[in-house]
């Protein structure tokens, strides 16, 4: 078990470092300098009209801290995963026989997420991809959760306008509301599917395993499968190559829109300004569990999809090591 749960953090750096590229946010906005110049009324109502329906929800793309390289998302990402590194650092320095306290809860998590893997795409390749997945659902899991955090993308910079303060650039932004952190983490799968794949059917396979007929047809017929399924493998192939694309806006269109949706009802009452500050505090409560849910679902179904569309490739390996293991 220690094996198992060290093998987790293998992952989590890289998909820390990778969400440093900024591969789809090079446009990323700069924060204004904390200078502390606050708009002028003047200003303030010149830029009212263009702004006060434009940035009263979470912007669209990450912004960049004044004078460096990095954006607000990259630090949340690199925060969550630290902190797990550290927690699981933690929890697995003394490891006892029988297990208490973190060390307790972690085994908990690997074990109940092996058994769940492995009864879905099966022992042998569970052994060969369980660290990925279940690194996969943990960092999505804690960084979902971690956005909710009072705080996140509600604390930074802005200006004052008749509605009072609109917060334009945020100081921490939630990790999957940033495209690049979702699209990293499916380029990654992508890569590592493509690996499994040829090692599981080799480059033969492979291509047999797309556009090959299926089934024992002769003759006439025969010719006729081997053109149908060569034309259903382009349509495969073509679908291979969205799945990042799939995968990496699923993830990022929920996580975003729960957030905008947690700061439109946190801002649903305007006046009086009493009301406005219960209401900001009450009414986003019942929503925040909606989003804790969400982010659990999110997490679940972006492992779910990668360990199938594997299962889907390597399904002829997995089979051998059933066959292998009843002999």
């Amino acid at each position: 078990m220690l094996q198992s749960a060290m093998h987790l953090l293998k992952v989590f750096l890289l998909l820390a470092w990778l969400s440093g590229w900024g591969l789809t946010g090079w446009a990323a906005d700069a924060v204004p300098a904390a200078t502390g110049d606050a708009p002028r009324p003047e200003a303030a109502g010149h830029s009212a009209s263009q702004s006060a329906g434009e940035h009263h929800g979470l912007t669209a793309s990450p912004v960049r801290y004044p004078g460096l390289p990095i954006t607000n998302s990259m630090v949340m990402t690199w925060v969550v995963a630290l902190i797990i590194i550290g927690f699981a650092q933690y929890a697995t320095r003394q490891m006892k026989d029988v297990p208490s306290g973190a060390q307790n809860f972690w085994e908990w998590l690997v074990e109940s997420l092996r058994d769940f893997l492995e009864s879905i795409i099966g022992p042998a390749l569970v052994k060969k991809t369980f660290w990925f997945f279940a690194t996969l659902f943990i960092f999505i899991l804690f960084s979902n959760w971690f956005g909710l955090i009072p705080g996140v993308g509600t604390v930074g910079w802005g200006h004052v306008d008749e509605h009072g303060f609109v917060l334009t650039s945020p100081l921490l932004r939630g990790v999957n509301a940033d495209l690049n952190m979702t699209f990293a983490m499916a380029m990654i799968f992508f890569v590592l599917w493509t690996v499994w794949a040829f090692q599981a059917n080799g480059p033969k396979g492979f291509v047999l395993h797309i556009f090959g007929p299926k089934g024992d047809t002769r003759g006439a017929l025969k010719a006729l499968m081997v053109v149908i399924f060569i034309a259903a493998g382009l349509l495969e192939v073509v679908t291979i190559l969205f799945r990042p694309v799939t995968l990496s806006f699923r993830l990022y269109g929920n996580i975003f829109a729960g957030e905008n949706m947690l700061e439109a009802m946190a801002g649903l009452v305007q006046h009086p300004a009493w009301a406005r500050a219960v209401a900001s505090v009450i009414v986003p409560i019942p929503f925040y569990f909606l989003e804790v849910l969400v982010g659990l679902v999110q997490a679940l179904v972006f492992m779910l999809l990668t360990a199938v569309f594997t299962m889907l490739i390597c399904q002829h390996d997995d089979e051998h090591g059933h066959e292998q293991s009843t002999h």
